[in-house]
């Protein structure tokens, strides 16, 4: 199965370039996967599977069902999930795939993610007589943006009918040489909450401070204060960060203005401490401010849950990832603060999304996610593809 399953993976290397660079070329943003949606769901069809569309608008689900042994409704079923939506990013890449449409870029390597699960489509549509239970493919919407469409999908039933027993996901790694897969048991990935808070007083003249109240002075001291959480509330076991990026006092040099809106985020890696934090965070932010003689209005944007790799599972996937690659080609993953929604599969069902490296400094692919110049080398879209092919059946053959 491994040697069908490689030769399969070059056969369709080239198709799977393609695929990427079509997706790449038009790109849409979370939410909007209209077209990419229509797009996938032909190359579906094309292949001989027909899949369910329109889950949580712009997603789709197939099944391909492995006709060797025991009946499809009583065998096994893995899940195996790719991302389709884009970032509001201009592309500064000079390639003949660039994105056709301004302002709109894939740069977060959803483009490589959907081509490789419909590279896995094709290779396990062919060897689907040679493996028994059923592989079911999750083209999911809406990853960049609350609340996540993989909490949408989850709510419109993609863990059921049929459930899988575990989701598998794949993400490309920009600081990971191509050839090379990364992996990491348990926590992974930080839950993600977006913290707004508007800081009201009395504005006026700036040199008579005497007759204010003064919200730039009580949003410095709440800014400040509210590091102590982290630093003294926090269990020192858990990871956590809170940071903040927007801080608009709009006054002038003689002007006090009458509120200052802030804009953070808060990141953690344990959902007891993330609701407590939460919690102390307001306390104190209106206390403060009401000490000093103002208000804080405080709004947390509840986002993703933190990602963690099912022990096990995990440790079963980077096995057989290591005899599909080589036990040199298979890293350590570092704990990482960013967000992704795949941890709400993480939370109902045992997971694993390991990396997928698409690094190559001689060729200048260097860029990291998120940036105007991000690329991947192609080659990874045919271990993309056959991995996770190869993991997908290996995991439905556990006893």
């Amino acid at each position: 199965m491994l040697e069908s399953i490689k030769s399969l993976a070059r056969q369709y290397a080239a198709d799977i370039v393609q695929t990427r660079r079509h997706l790449h070329a038009y790109p849409e943003l979370s939410f909007h996967e209209h077209n990419t949606a229509r797009f996938v769901a032909d190359q579906l069809k094309a292949i001989g599977i027909t899949p369910q569309e329109g889950v949580a608008d712009t997603g789709l689900v197939a099944l391909i069902e492995g006709t060797k042994g025991a009946s499809a409704t009583t065998s096994k079923v893995i899940g195996l999930r790719a991302d389709m939506d884009a970032l509001p990013i201009h592309e500064a890449n000079n390639v003949p795939y660039k994105s056709t449409v301004e302002g709109v870029m894939h740069a977060c390597g959803h483009d490589a993610h959907t081509a490789s699960l419909l590279g896995v489509a094709r290779i396990l549509h062919v060897l689907r007589d040679q493996f028994e239970g059923t592989v079911k493919l999750v083209f999911q919407p809406g990853e960049e943006k609350a609340p996540g469409g993989a909490s949408l999908m989850i709510k419109e039933g993609v863990l059921t009918n049929p459930a899988p027993i575990s989701m598998i996901g794949q993400h490309v790694a920009p600081n990971i040489p191509v050839g090379k897969i990364g992996f990491r048991e348990g926590m992974y990935m930080a839950s993600t909450d977006e913290i707004y808070m508007t800081v009201r007083g009395k504005g006026g003249h700036a040199a008579m401070p005497d007759n204010l109240v003064d919200p730039v002075l009580i949003a410095s001291h709440i800014i400040v204060a509210l590091q102590q959480i982290i630093s003294r509330n926090r269990p020192p076991a858990s990871p956590s960060v809170l940071s903040f990026g927007r801080f608009i006092a709009d006054g002038v040099t003689n002007v006090i203005p009458n509120e200052v809106k802030i804009e953070g985020t808060f990141r953690c890696m344990n959902e007891e401490w993330r609701e407590e934090g939460k919690q102390r965070m307001v306390k104190l932010a209106q206390g403060i401010a009401e000490a000093m003689g103002g208000s804080c209005e405080f709004t947390v944007v509840h986002g993703y849950p933190f990602l963690k790799n099912h022990p096990e599972l995990t440790r079963r996937v980077r096995a057989q990832a290591t005899e599909y690659m080589g036990a040199e080609n298979i890293v350590d993953l570092d704990l990482w603060m960013a967000g992704e929604d795949f941890a709400f599969y993480s939370q109902i069902v045992d997971s694993c999304f390991y990396r997928l490296g698409t690094r190559n400094e001689a060729r200048g692919i260097i860029s990291g996610v998120h940036t105007p110049t991000f690329d991947i080398d192609e080659a990874a879209l045919e271990t993309g593809a056959g991995l996770m092919s190869w993991l997908a059946v290996q995991e439905l053959s556990v006893m």
